[in-house]
């Protein structure tokens, strides 16, 4: 069914200069001038085809035409807030929709959003994908891409984007070589990977070295499960954090990054 299309503005400055009677105190609570108040009025009165508003010897009278629609337009006014506060309150929910590189979320990213509900035990996660996840198909609040910036969406990097050399100890003296680390000259790689999980899988089972985002075997690093073989260096890729500017301004998504930043 289509729907009548709704002079929204001229209606909302007939509630406003209904109340007051008056067109002066309309535009003061409006932040507009009296004057814009009379045209928003005369063009309602013309797509309408009645009269408003009477100018007596004792000021502005409403007809009889507008104060039998003032009811129902004020009703109407206040679903439109109810409306607004049910879509808020969306933002201010304690449930986040999100996608992240699988062995990201594995080996940092899930430890942190641990520690995030720890401080926020309401906290819900859902995970919606991994690194390719639609954000309208999948109603996503954020995703966490490796990437050399936010691309269109909006963005912060969770770390500065650096990389390492790293093994296993007592790994075979073997190059794992994948797209984001090509073997280094005069080295032949032993195996060959597609992606940094299928990588860090190798690494970890001790099939060679290889080079790794900093992010993503820090832990790793911490705890000895691997080495690193030499120093670290910056990258272009790194880790961000990325929405659309919708997602991006929602509360909830705010409060994560804050705190994802100082760990």
């Amino acid at each position: 069914m289509k729907r009548t299309h709704l002079p929204l503005n001229g209606l909302r400055v007939l509630d406003a200069a209904a109340r007051h009677l008056s067109f002066t105190r309309a535009a003061d609570e409006l932040a507009v001038t009296p004057a814009a108040v009379g045209q928003q009025i005369r063009a309602l009165e013309d797509l309408l085809g009645v009269v408003l508003f009477r100018r007596t010897p004792k000021g502005l009278e409403l007809t009889d035409e507008a104060g039998a629609g003032l009811d129902s337009l004020r009703e109407g006014f206040l679903r439109f807030e109810e409306s607004v506060q049910a879509m808020q309150a969306g933002q201010l929910s304690h449930i986040f929709t999100f996608a992240a590189p699988r062995d990201f979320f594995g080996a940092w990213f899930a430890r942190r959003l641990a520690d995030f509900r720890v401080a926020n035990p309401d906290t819900r996660f859902h995970m919606a994908g991994g690194a390719t996840a639609d954000f309208t198909e999948a109603n996503l609040d954020f995703a966490v891409r490796l990437a050399d910036g936010p691309g269109d969406l909006e963005g912060v990097p969770l770390r500065p984007a650096r990389q390492v050399v790293v093994a296993a100890p007592g790994a075979q003296d073997a190059w794992i070589a994948w797209p984001g680390g090509p073997a280094p000259d005069g080295m032949e790689a032993t195996m060959h990977v597609g992606a940094t999980g299928q990588a860090l899988a190798a690494v970890q089972g001790g099939l060679g070295r290889t080079t790794l985002p900093l992010q993503l075997v820090e832990d790793a690093l911490e705890s000895g499960e691997l080495q690193a073989l030499g120093p670290v260096e910056d990258s272009r890729f790194g880790y961000w954090l990325v929405a659309p500017r919708p997602q991006w301004r929602q509360k909830k998504v705010k409060a994560l990054i804050a705190f994802l930043q100082d760990q």
